[in-house]
């Protein structure tokens, strides 16, 4: 199995540190590990100040830090950088509908600013890993969000080509919709449910699901297990749309409104393109690097315990073909446990 890698003694950035994610990955790596920093790297004062005063952080004053910074400022980014061992890169323009309307403003967020992240990390004698977040939406995009992930984690992975002889990887992780994710349906629905109506896309549209705590989980063990140039790809289950009205207003009538521009019936993380340069593993996939950057059959027999195995040509991975749906009870009670809420039977 992969050994754990420990950020005992290290010093770590995570980008985009106020964020969902960002809080819960900063909570994990308090919880289980001595780093020397932790380093909080955004944008928003009041965020830094609300985090700074909550719990676990105040009580880990002496080795929290946050840095006012935006990713489109390299200069900031590389004073931050300064000493640092681990990169978390989880800064992102998300919001489709904003990033349709202010394209350019996406573009500079979530392409530019990775590649600032990346010369950064170049640019930083002491910067080891670097991984960065992605998302469903990057595979065969068909919005510029997607798009513009696309471009990011291509960015990534093409900076193991730049890295000389240094000891510097540069890996990305790809994961589904995370369970009540701000401007996700399931906290739409919550507000809606009194209504006696919810509004639906689709009937049959479908969405792959991960809890916040298995996307940090994610990051954690990908940090363990990269070569330099993955793009790892967690084994999650799906849910159908109707299924997640269910748990939440069992009794409500269902409204279909169609499918908004910009947006899949179904998520694809993998696609039969990708299946070409694919590697299957239990709980995983791995998504090679277009550049041959190691041996791919050494990788695949030695990475976690010899149980990697190579995609069928035409594989899809695939939100409305996945084996594994969570049922209407299962859904119930992982949003009663994530968000803390109260729901009918």
């Amino acid at each position: 199995m992969t050994e754990p890698f420990s950020l005992d003694g290290a010093h770590v950035l995570v980008t985009g540190g106020t964020g969902s994610f960002g809080q819960r990955f900063c909570k994990t790596v308090l919880g289980r590990f001595r780093p020397e920093r932790l380093i909080v790297y955004s944008r928003d004062e009041l965020k830094q100040f609300d985090m700074q005063n909550a719990e676990p952080f105040a009580q880990h004053a002496d080795i929290m830090r946050y840095f006012i910074g935006d990713v489109r400022d390299e200069a900031r980014l590389r004073k931050a950088m300064e000493r640092v061992d681990v990169v978390i890169h989880a800064a992102a323009l998300k919001q489709v509908p904003a990033a349709e309307y202010n394209p350019f403003e996406c573009i500079k967020t979530n392409i530019l600013g990775a590649q600032n992240v990346v010369e950064a990390a170049l640019g930083s004698p002491s910067v080891r890993r670097v991984i960065a977040l992605s998302t469903d939406k990057a595979a065969a995009p068909i919005n510029l969000y997607g798009a513009s992930k696309l471009a990011s984690d291509k960015l990534f992975i093409a900076a193991n080509n730049h890295r000389g002889d240094r000891d510097i990887r540069f890996s990305v992780v790809r994961y589904g919709n995370v369970l009540g994710s701000r401007g996700s349906v399931v906290p739409f629905f919550l507000k809606r449910r009194l209504s006696g109506v919810l509004p639906i896309t689709d009937s049959a549209m479908t969405r792959f699901n991960i809890t916040l705590q298995e996307g940090v989980e994610l990051v954690l063990g990908a940090l363990g297990r990269l070569w330099g140039g993955e793009l790892f790809v967690p084994k999650i289950p799906s849910y159908r749309i109707t299924d997640v009205a269910r748990a939440i207003a069992p009794e409500a009538r269902l409204e279909v409104v169609g499918v908004r521009s910009g947006e899949k019936l179904h998520e694809e993380m993998i696609t039969s393109t990708d299946s070409l340069a694919t590697i299957e593993f239990p709980d995983h996939f791995v998504i090679l690097p277009s550049t041959p950057l190691w041996d791919i059959e050494r990788f695949a027999a030695e990475s976690d315990a010899k149980t990697g195995w190579r995609c069928a040509p035409g594989f899809c991975y695939n939100s409305g073909t996945n084996e594994r749906f969570l049922t209407v009870a299962e859904l119930r009670e992982l949003i009663s446990r994530e968000l803390q809420v109260e729901l009918a039977k």
